[in-house]
């Protein structure tokens, strides 16, 4: 079989994964695309690609079959439809969307043209992610009830461009980028939303770009369990840190909050208090370059992933279903603070709102 030809487009935060994609023993980077000129001919020359180009129409045309979207968050659903249309597997940057209507649009693309699309929620795939699911899978939880995920992160510095006008970062509500949390809370429970509730906080640290601080969802899941998440980027904290928790009828799980801490858990059948570190976590056996991707080995295993379904001709882990089930609570969220905090249904995307 001939490798997959791939082009990407968006190649600042696509330069991670156009690193993996080009060194993907199944995948061909042929083509990477950029407003920036200069960025995209740097991208070429250094990693000896094929083509540069400025303009995504010209992308859609070329003899690929794959496009990466790794632009800003309000060009995903566009670009991905596009590609869809043009006849390519995507491979999406988080979160899928930026509305409802968007998510819908995505998903009538994907089953028009029968194509693969994948969102790279690359939290799932970390290892601390991957080992939890085995303890899971285990049924050392016993059955989750409650799980609370936090992403707060310092972002002001990428709210403002080089002439200090805002940004999309500046005027996104901070949940709608609850994939990171979301998704790995999704794997581990098999679950999804079905009720989003939502609260924010207002613009204090950067009231002059209207930038909301912190935003948090509570949802309750087909499943019958709860879960929320706080996400924060206009705030004054460091470091960034990723927060998960689980609580199940025979224990519960929780990472660490910062690099000094450590997780812990607790199995009263096993031993009394909060063991450290109770999950093995030893990494998964990967070559050198699945560190390219700058998360650890994540993005090597979650590209891998969707280049193994593309060419097998399944649906990836993470497919178009399951992508809208962690981007569209979030998006619900936000219209729920938008109104008080009252309860919003959170559509099921799948035909005629097939269960999961």
């Amino acid at each position: 079989m001939k490798p997959l030809r791939v082009g990407i487009v968006g190649i600042r935060r696509g330069a991670s994964l156009a690193r993996v994609f080009h060194n993907h023993p199944k995948c061909t980077l042929t083509t990477v695309c950029d407003l920036d000129r200069e960025r995209a001919e740097a991208f070429v020359e250094e990693h000896h690609v094929e083509t540069a180009l400025t303009d995504f129409d010209d992308l859609l045309a070329s003899d690929l079959d794959v496009i990466v979207v790794a632009t800003p968050l309000p060009l995903h659903a566009t670009q991905s439809v596009a590609a869809l249309e043009a006849g390519k597997h995507v491979f999406s940057e988080v979160p899928a969307a930026n509305s409802l209507d968007e998510c819908q649009r995505i998903v009538d693309a994907v089953e028009r043209s029968g194509k693969a699309y994948m969102m790279g929620e690359n939290c799932n795939y970390f290892d601390r992610t991957v080992a939890w699911k085995r303890e899971v899978d285990a049924g050392r939880l016993g059955d989750i009830f409650y799980g609370e995920a936090e992403y707060v992160h310092d972002c002001r510095s990428l709210m403002t461009d080089a002439e200090g006008n805002p940004t999309w970062r500046a005027s996104m509500p901070p949940i709608q980028y609850c994939t990171h949390s979301l998704g790995p809370l999704m794997l581990w429970t098999g679950d999804r939303c079905v009720r989003a509730s939502g609260m924010h906080t207002g613009s204090h640290v950067s009231p002059q770009w209207g930038a909301i601080d912190m935003e948090v969802g509570i949802f309750t899941t087909a499943g019958g369990r709860v879960f929320k998440i706080l996400c924060g980027f206009s705030v004054v904290r460091e470091p960034a840190m990723h927060f998960y928790c689980l609580y199940g009828t025979k224990g519960c799980l929780e990472t660490k909050r910062t690099d000094w801490d450590e997780a812990k858990g607790h199995f009263p059948a096993e031993e009394k208090g909060m063991q450290h570190s109770p999950v093995d976590l030893t990494p998964r056996p990967a070559p050198p370059e699945a560190k390219l991707g700058g998360h650890g080995t994540s993005e090597f295993f979650m590209v891998d992933d969707f280049v193994t379904a593309v060419v097998e001709g399944a649906p990836p882990p993470i497919d178009v279903y399951a992508s809208m089930d962690q981007t569209a609570p979030g998006i619900c969220a936000h219209l729920s603070a938008q109104h008080g905090g009252e309860l919003i249904e959170v559509p099921d995307f799948r035909p005629a709102g097939g269960a999961r």
